[in-house]
């Protein structure tokens, strides 16, 4: 056996060794290597970032509600129904785009 590598005979030796693997790899999972380390542009363009769009959605959900409950122009409630379901569809699809 090498010098580095703890022995088993030893119980506190082994399960020292046992428990600083444990806290290694909780520290650093498998398949994460560089997470923290992402440069500019890593995630892909900044236009598709989740924020602006969710907000976008969102305001639009509002716009067609607003068109559906208004007493004044039919061509408003008309297209309310569309602006909803765009506005949600896009909602669906941009809560998979990159924070």
């Amino acid at each position: 056996m090498t010098g580095s590598q703890p022995t088993k005979t030893a119980a506190g030796n082994g399960l020292e060794a046992a428990r600083a693997r444990i806290a290694y790899q909780r520290a650093h999972p498998p398949g994460r290597e560089g997470a923290g380390a992402e440069t500019p542009g890593s995630a892909g363009p900044r236009i598709f970032r989740r924020g602006p769009w969710e907000l976008f959605a969102t305001v639009l959900i509002g716009l067609g509600v607003v068109m559906l409950m208004q007493p004044f122009a039919l061509a408003l409630f008309t297209y309310s129904f569309i602006t909803i379901l765009t506005g949600t569809v896009m909602f669906i699809i941009v809560s998979h785009f990159p924070e």
